[in-house]
């Protein structure tokens, strides 16, 4: 199946740059173009992507907001968000907002091609560089009890959800439990379903903005 991808940046050089970086992929397909948050908005609509790339800082309306309408209208829309490590407040606002996964501009094309068909397949991307980040925003702020559908996860569970939240893949979350991947994605679909979530990273937002873990436990333990 093609990968149906929207491409939203103010810079006409940076959409080009991405239009003839994924158009060399058989498996992927950049269907529209937008140069401000409101045209992302409409297109994503119009043509039904199966991924957006989606800039932070655009004119008429940011990504952020964007990204919001998007996922409003179409919770099942994939966005992947194109951003830079100085914009902690961008990265926070964004996960919240509900985007599957980031991108480095400068990241290398095979991992923006990785990323693009990772998020695609319905999982989400979020490194260990970004979590650390997100980490640092959440422990500023107030965090409310932790809601009680936790109590709900099995103890197994509970060790794929922390480590879901240190942003682990599941390859990694398998060699850390010394269980088979095939039995973490068992685990991961058990936790988003008994939790309501749309993927691991608003699994992520939900560990670190309901304070799901002492801070303590969220380190790798060796």
């Amino acid at each position: 199946m093609t990968i149906r991808v929207l491409v939203a940046d103010d810079q006409s050089m940076v959409r080009a740059g991405f239009r003839m970086l994924l158009s060399d992929e058989q498996d992927i397909e950049v269907v529209a173009e937008a140069s401000n948050g409101k045209e992302a908005v409409e297109k994503a609509a119009r043509f039904d992507p199966t991924v957006v790339l989606m800039d932070i800082r655009m004119p008429e309306l940011d990504g952020l907001e964007a990204t919001r309408r998007i996922l409003a209208a179409d919770p099942d829309a994939r966005v992947l968000v194109l951003t830079t490590f100085d914009l902690d407040e961008y990265v926070y606002e964004a996960l919240r907002a509900g985007a599957s996964g980031f991108v480095l501009k400068d990241d290398p094309p095979e991992q923006l091609i990785a990323a693009v068909r990772t998020v695609a397949s319905g999982d989400a991307l979020l490194s260990p560089a970004v979590t650390r980040r997100v980490i640092g925003a959440f422990t500023r702020m107030p965090r409310p009890a932790p809601p009680k559908e936790l109590d709900d996860l099995s103890a197994r569970e509970r060790d794929v959800f922390r480590l879901i939240a240190l942003g682990l893949s599941n390859a990694q979350i398998g060699q850390e439990l010394f269980i088979g991947e095939t039995t973490v994605k068992t685990h991961v679909t058990h936790i988003l379903s008994k939790l309501g979530l749309h993927d691991r990273v608003q699994a992520v937002v939900l560990a670190y903005q309901s304070g799901a873990f002492d801070p303590n436990d969220l380190e790798l333990r060796r």
